[in-house]
């Protein structure tokens, strides 16, 4: 193996490769490796030979050669040939795999190089890290040092301190503008002022003149400070909350210090402010209010009155609003979502412009008074918190306040819609609960002369409404039809209406109002049915306008009051005069017999006693013709009443009113003498009872 090892290094790499190429034939090469016997060898010594073949006696190989009387040096010769094929074989592998060993070679030489240069660089870091520690050990000295020198100054400090430091006046003070340089100054000019001690010091006629010098610096740079940021206020679409809040409230501090070291220019500051608030608020307020005002919808003219005979209205007259919104004269309608959108926040004129929007004055009213809300509870929070003056806020808002006054001033008089007018006196009442709830006393003055206003104004519109029922034209309004009347229907709306916006509040001052209306209503309405020629027909013109008063009234909500009640009772009574007049028409003998005779007793003795005679052209003209009479009082109470319902209502109760008059007779012919000859020609009470469910079932 030595003589292969050495041949091999002595080829050059093209021989290897050669040598690969070709079969490599190692036994011709190596030659036979013979074991030569040397039986004449002396050397040998048979010591020991017995206890080796006791400790071999166990072991199978051994055990394997003994028993089939192998020799050993047969034996001997097979290993060593096995051993040179094994290593034989190694050679074979180690030449196949020499290019691996080749590559791991320079791999592991690579691998050297760069880890002797990793030992030159930590070898580096050890040198460096020396030398670090001994410059913490000198840091570490002068800290010692330095915390015991200034241990020694703070004992030194402490005796002088408070005289030295409300006293002296550092250099650095006089170009710096801070907040706290600013607190540091006003605390020495007080300290000066009120300590007598200090004023009998000599220190005092040193610092003195650089007090007063500092003190009249720092109020002309404060000055110059706050002016322009109050001149920041002044810019086109500036938002002054953030301006307020972000910027001007983190300088509060300027105006105290103002306030005690420069009275004077303290109140220049403070007017600038007012007058600059002033005029940027009434500015905003007027351009919003000119934006709402092309979002208006007007809604009701001077002669849109409950009274008013609308045809003579020209329709070209009315072009400033849509026929839809026509209904909103009289009806809340969706008007009342207004109420409980009062906490939204206030339209945006650009948007609702964009979008084509119109809306009824209310809303734009709410919308500005929302804004005004708003704007007035930042601003007096802001001149609380930056002036310590919340007084000021009327100063500031005089110009907002001039400006709406004169907006409302202008569209109050040509308002003639008391519906709006009592949804803005609702909107002004929630606004006031509102600045309750946020505990800001500052627009209390104000809603209370809006509400002051707006009370008279609804109080005249609404005797409008109430003085053109008392003067309508009875002739001009009358229409030969015995259904409900617009005026009638324009008076249950509006009643509803108020009733609803009243329901919260109780106002009785509007109950008293509405029950002044009532009986204005009340006279036209007989007025208006006496111009038809019947008796008839009028009871049946008031109990259509009287049913469907009470269906209005009973939307606007469960409980009409006292209202609904007296409609109530007046549509019981006519409803009651109908069916009378009713029954009359078709069984008039029949009724006048039992309202006059039947409640007579036939065997009493009088003058002119009941007989036979006289009732049965009654009971034969009844049993002829009651089936058909009760048809064309159906008939009739279908064509007549436009509720359906209520007509059927009516019809029953005509119809049980028969039965009680017929029942009556029936008692009255048993009680006469020969009466019994009648009942053949008597309509049994099961016979009506029966028409009655019939026409029961059909509603």
């Amino acid at each position: 193996m030595a003589e292969v090892a050495s041949n091999k290094e002595g080829y050059s790499y093209q021989e290897y490769n050669d040598t690969q190429k070709n079969v490599f034939d190692l036994g011709t090469f190596v030659g036979d490796l013979n074991v030569e016997e040397d039986t004449n060898s002396d050397d040998i010594s048979l010591e020991g030979l017995q206890q080796e073949l006791e400790e071999c006696k166990n072991d199978d190989v051994v055990a394997n050669i003994l028993s089939k009387g192998t020799k050993l040096r047969e034996y001997t010769k097979g290993v060593e040939n096995n051993i040179r094929q094994v290593e034989l074989d190694s050679i074979q592998d180690y030449i196949q795999e020499s290019d691996n060993l080749v590559s791991l070679h320079d791999q592991i030489r690579d691998c050297d190089n760069i880890l002797s240069q990793m030992e030159t660089l930590l070898s580096g870091f050890q040198t460096e890290i020396g030398s670090i520690s001994s410059d913490i050990k000198i840091l570490q000295e002068k800290s010692m040092d330095m915390g015991l020198k200034l241990k020694n100054r703070k004992v030194a400090e402490s005796k002088l301190a408070n005289f030295v430091e409300d006293i002296i006046v550092p250099p650095r003070m006089v170009n710096d503008e801070y907040m706290r340089t600013l607190e540091i100054l006003s605390k020495k000019l007080k300290f000066v002022e009120v300590d007598q001690m200090v004023k009998m010091s000599k220190a005092l006629k040193d610092v003195q003149p650089e007090l007063e010098k500092l003190r009249q610096k720092a109020v002309s740079r404060v000055y110059d400070f706050i002016v322009q940021k109050l001149y920041a206020l002044r810019k086109p679409k500036t938002n002054i909350q953030i301006l307020q809040q972000n910027i001007l409230l983190k300088y509060k501090y300027i105006v105290t210090f103002l306030k005690e070291n420069g009275k004077d220019v303290y109140v220049e500051v403070r007017g600038a402010y007012i007058d600059t608030m002033n005029k940027v608020l009434g500015a905003h307020f007027r351009a919003y209010i000119q934006a709402l005002e092309k979002l208006q919808l007007d809604i009701a003219t001077s002669s849109d009155l409950i009274g008013v005979d609308t045809r003579n209205t020209s329709l070209f007259s009315r072009g400033r609003e849509p026929l839809k919104n026509r209904s909103a004269v009289f009806a809340l309608g969706e008007r009342s979502k207004i109420l409980k959108e009062i906490e939204e926040p206030a339209l945006i004129p650009h948007i609702a412009e964009a979008s084509s929007s119109k809306y009824p004055y209310e809303v734009l009213f709410r919308s500005l008074h929302k804004l005004l809300m708003d704007t007035a509870t930042s601003e007096y929070h802001f001149c609380g918190d930056f002036f310590g003056e919340e007084s000021i806020f009327y100063d500031i808002f005089a110009g907002p306040f001039a400006v709406i006054d004169e907006h409302f001033n202008s569209i109050l008089p040509n308002c003639y819609d008391a519906i709006g007018l009592m949804l803005m006196i609702r909107i002004i009442h929630q606004h006031q609960l509102i600045m309750s709830r946020r505990r800001i006393p500052c627009l209390d003055s104000y809603l209370d002369k809006i509400n002051i206003v707006l009370w008279p104004r609804f109080k005249m519109v609404f005797d409008m409404h109430l003085n053109s029922l008392r003067n309508a034209n009875v002739r001009t309004l009358w229409e030969d039809d015995i259904h409900p009347h617009y005026v009638m229907r324009r008076y249950a709306e509006f009643t509803a209406s108020l009733i609803h916006l009243n329901v919260e509040y109780g106002d009785g001052q509007l109950d008293l109002n509405l029950e002044r209306l009532r009986m204005a209503i009340d006279d036209l309405l007989i007025k208006l049915a006496k111009t038809f020629p019947k008796p008839k027909l009028q009871t049946v013109f008031l109990i259509n306008n009287y049913d469907m008063t009470i269906a209005v009234l009973k939307e606007a909500g469960p409980e009409g009051g006292k209202i609904q009640m007296h409609f109530e009772e007046l549509l019981k009574s006519n409803t009651a005069l109908f069916v009378e007049e009713l029954l009359l028409e078709h069984f008039n003998d029949l009724i006048k017999f039992v309202k006059t005779r039947a409640s007579e007793d036939p065997t009493a003795t009088t003058e002119k006693p009941i007989t036979v005679g006289e009732v049965e052209p009654l009971v034969k003209d009844f049993g002829s013709r009651w089936k058909v009479a009760i048809e064309l009082m159906h008939k009739d109470v279908i064509t007549s009443f436009s509720n359906f319902l209520c007509g059927m209502e009516i019809l029953r109760a005509a119809l049980t009113q028969l039965l009680l008059y017929y029942t009556r007779l029936s008692d009255c012919i048993k009680k006469i003498v020969g009466g019994s000859a009648l009942n053949k020609d008597l309509v049994s009470i099961s016979s009506i009872m029966y028409e009655i469910r019939k026409y029961s079932r059909t509603f």
